[in-house]
């Protein structure tokens, strides 16, 4: 994370708060986000991952001008868009949004509903632009349909292309694959993320779902409780967690105490008090000439593998994955193996 702008930055927040105002008979106001900083540099995709009521779509409020900063402040491109004496309003901070239900027309066909956005241009520039949009998600052929005749994730693109077409300094996306079925999500996101990259947009969106966010960004912040935890590389979330509130949310994985951790005797501070290490089921093996033994107390059946839980003769439980080709059944002993020494977090 950052506390100061960054010259290069495309987004960059500093210090953000922001607090609805107290309900009837409080005497204060209810903080949501708490002193948040972050950069995002030109053409990155960024993304603020958590669950409900983690502050993460206010802060895409408070950039896109719907929430004013009672701390802080939200620089566009070097320009002071929010702050304490500051509020842009949001039809001048050239900021694009594609909204939870997309939002389109019904009674405008698809070219139409992409153009919407369009002013200042003759007949011959709007009808390029819109093609060139149409072009870039794929939707060419549909140019003359409209939105009821078109699948979810068509009207999703329809949304994204008419976000893209007035050519927005930052481009926000508000829970943008909630609406469509699981099985297509990731895939879409997968478009999605082409998509921005080949305009060369720079996004924010926010999402509850982490395989979404893995998908689609460059850099995610974890959220909770209105504050950001770790502002990092999809990378570094999952395998360098900041701390445990990270840890927990990305990915799957236990925490053991470090007095009973393995391969504690190659971290430092190893009896700093509460501390303790987090292991992914990728960090444990099943070794049946393994020294250490665990019981299995239950497994899930994930096709190729099964997740099964472990506990330790400690009584401290573990997961690990196994080839599904080779089940063990839960009751029945195994040998582990340590195949990492974890991530040592702070208690």
């Amino acid at each position: 994370m950052t506390s100061s702008p960054i010259a290069s930055a495309m987004l960059d927040i500093e210090s953000l708060s922001v607090a609805y105002p107290p309900p009837e008979g409080a005497e204060r106001s209810v903080a949501v986000v708490d002193a948040l900083s972050l950069s995002l540099a030109r053409g990155e995709i960024g993304c603020l991952l958590g669950g409900s009521g983690c502050g993460k779509t206010t802060v895409l409020r408070a950039i896109a001008g719907f929430e004013p900063a009672q701390r802080g402040a939200i620089r566009i491109e070097g320009e002071v868009v929010s702050s304490v004496v500051v509020m842009v309003p949001p039809q001048q901070r050239c900021v694009g949004m594609v909204f939870q239900d997309y939002a389109l027309f019904p009674h405008l066909d698809v070219a139409r509903n992409v153009g919407f956005g369009l002013h200042g241009l003759d007949r011959s520039a709007w009808r390029a632009r819109v093609g060139e949009m149409l072009a870039l998600v794929g939707l060419g052929h549909l140019a003359d349909r409209y939105p009821h005749a078109l699948s979810g994730g068509q009207q999703q693109r329809v949304a994204l292309a008419r976000a893209l077409a007035p050519q927005p300094r930052l481009l926000l996306l508000d829970e943008p694959f909630s609406n469509l079925d699981v099985n297509l999500r990731e895939r879409l996101a997968g478009e999605v993320r082409d998509i921005l990259k080949a305009a060369g947009a720079t996004a924010m969106l926010v999402t509850h779902d982490q395989r979404e966010a893995f998908a689609v960004a460059d850099r995610i912040g974890v959220m909770a409780d209105g504050r950001l935890h770790q502002w990092d590389t999809p990378y570094a979330l999952y395998h360098r967690p900041a701390d445990r509130t990270v840890a927990a949310f990305v990915g799957e994985g236990v925490l053991l105490p470090v007095s009973t951790a393995p391969g504690d005797g190659h971290m430092t501070d190893a009896s700093a008090e509460g501390a303790a290490v987090f292991f992914r089921p990728e960090d444990v093996g099943l070794d049946d000439s393994a020294p250490l033994k665990a019981r299995i107390e239950s497994r899930i059946f994930r096709g190729g593998d099964y997740l099964y839980t472990l506990v330790l003769p400690s009584g401290e439980r573990v997961l690990a994955l196994g080839a599904s080709r080779q089940a063990r059944e839960p009751g029945t002993h195994v040998g582990v193996v340590w195949r990492h020494d974890g991530v040592r977090l702070a208690g």
